[in-house]
């Protein structure tokens, strides 16, 4: 046991010894590190400080030398300033020795102005001084004051005025006459031609013819109630006078009066009249006379070639079967007004089709009784944009007898044509205190002009034809009377076509042999 002891305490020795050799050798391996360590740092340490010293001096040579550089850059481009702002400062004073100059000049210049501006308000009031003297001793000489010769000027200039004027007018119409009328002519020949109708004016029947004078009374009937049941039924009034054979209806509307006819006719016919009778004849005229107009207004919208028109308007192109103006049927004028319009509408290159239908609708306003208020125009306008007609055709409508400026060339076309419808040759009956009332205006409006001596209406009042005198009047003057004078006529007086203004002019030379 013992000598385990000493071993483990030999081993513990050991053990220690070994741990402090071990120590020491360490410790100097580490000591002998970092001696190298410190050596190797400061000869680190030194060559950073060379190389910082050696960049330093480098730095510092290239700052002197960029300084120096930049030095010598600013000293030339002052210098460079400095001679630029020499220049300018011998510009400059050579500018001012300039104006200087130029302001001696022009003081020199004005002085020479004021001294011509003397001399011409010298001369000025030298000349105003004669002219005054001049003037005195021309209106001296002339008799005349210098007004009354500016007069005398300014009436000679407008003579000549005139005269150049009557001249440009003569010249105008020469230019555009030939064509113009040829053109006109031919289309409006053509539309007459290729339109046919009747020259001979309808009359509104209102007279019945009756077997004998017997058959008056028993229209009457017992206390006067047959006529009074047919007038109620049928708003005519039935005159019965002493006229042999005859019974005369009276009534505005129409329509009503043709109901009244075909009732009358039938009831002396059936023989039979009495208040029943009498309704019962009535109602069925009336019915056959809706259809007759439905039928009437049916043809004339096929005969012109119109689709789609409204079925009212249908109606009331029939009634105008029965609707006459001046013993013209409207109708057949309304018809024949569309064929016209259409036909010089294809000859002009616009739409036919829009023409014919405003010339076919031109006088519906006429279709309606007399108890409505308004024009045919205004109520044909009404009418028209009602049943949704195009506002071109309702314009034509409008302006058909000026109401309102037309302005389209369908609108026109449509009074062209009803001007054409309405004059030609037997188309209208005119009364004859109408008629003379209408040449005594024509008459009154040509003698009104200063210079005219005499003035008469003839061709039924298609023309006006105009002495002037002679001596008041000149050839270039007769131009501009005619014109006025038909201008005139165009706002004062009705009238249907055209009428021509003539005027003549007679010069006459007298001489005696002794």
């Amino acid at each position: 046991m013992m000598g385990k002891g000493i071993a483990f305490a030999l081993i513990g020795a050991a053990l220690i010894l070994g741990s402090l050799v071990g120590f020491l050798l360490r410790r100097f391996i580490a000591e002998k590190k970092i001696g190298s360590a410190e050596r190797e740092a400061n000869r680190i340490l030194t060559d950073c400080k060379q190389q910082a010293e050696s960049l330093k001096k480098e730095r510092l040579l290239e700052a002197k030398e960029e300084i120096l550089q930049r030095r010598n850059e600013s000293e030339a481009e002052l210098k460079e300033r400095r001679t630029e702002i020499a220049r300018m400062e011998r510009r400059l004073a050579q500018k001012e020795e300039n104006l200087d100059q130029k302001s001696e000049a022009l003081e020199r210049k004005n002085e020479r102005l004021d001294q011509k501006l003397q001399e011409n308000d010298a001369v000025r009031a030298e000349i105003e001084a004669t002219l005054a003297e001049h003037k005195r001793v021309l209106e001296d000489l002339a008799g005349l004051t210098a007004e009354e010769a500016k007069e005398e000027l300014i009436e000679r200039v407008e003579g000549e005025a005139k005269h150049e004027l009557a001249q440009r007018l003569d010249e105008l119409e020469a230019q555009f006459k030939d064509e113009a009328e040829t053109k006109a002519r031919n289309i409006l020949s053509l539309a007459i031609q290729r339109c046919a109708t009747d020259h001979v004016a309808e009359a509104t029947i209102s007279v019945v013819q009756i077997p004998n004078d017997e058959m008056k009374g028993r229209i009457i009937g017992r206390e006067g109630r047959n006529i009074q049941k047919l007038e109620t039924l049928t708003g005519v009034e039935l005159i019965i006078d002493d006229t042999p054979e005859a019974i005369t209806l009276s009534g505005f509307d129409p329509v009503r009066r043709e109901v009244a006819r075909l009732t009358l006719e039938r009831l002396i016919a059936d023989g039979r009249i009495h208040p029943t009778r009498i309704e019962e004849t009535v109602e069925k005229c009336r019915r056959e006379v809706d259809a007759v107009v439905k039928q009437a207004g049916e043809r004339a919208t096929y005969e012109v070639g119109i689709p789609n028109l409204h079925p009212e308007l249908v109606k009331l192109l029939g009634r105008l079967r029965y609707r006459t103006s001046y013993g013209q049927n409207v109708l057949r004028h309304s018809v024949e007004v569309a064929f016209l319009a259409g036909i010089m509408a294809e000859e002009l290159g616009v739409d036919a089709a829009a023409a014919k239908r405003a010339g076919l609708l031109h006088d519906i306003g006429k279709a309606f009784p007399h108890d409505v208020e308004g024009t045919h125009t205004e109520l044909g306008v009404n009418v028209a944009r009602k049943y949704k007609e195009s506002r071109e055709v309702v314009h034509a409508i409008e302006a058909h007898h000026n109401d309102v400026e037309p302005q389209t060339v369908i609108a026109i076309l449509v009074q062209a044509a009803d001007a054409i419808s309405a004059s030609r040759p037997g188309a209208r009956r005119e009364d004859l205190e109408n008629y003379i009332k209408r040449l005594q205006k024509l008459e009154e409006i040509a003698t009104g002009f200063e210079g005219v001596e005499k003035a008469f209406a003839i061709q039924a009042g298609r023309e006006l034809r105009v002495m002037v005198k002679p001596e008041d009047v000149t050839d270039e003057g007769m131009k501009l009377i005619a014109r006025e004078m038909a201008k005139k006529i165009q706002e004062e007086v009705k009238y249907p076509g055209q009428i021509k203004v003539n005027l003549i002019r007679e010069s006459r030379a007298v001489d005696y042999a002794k």
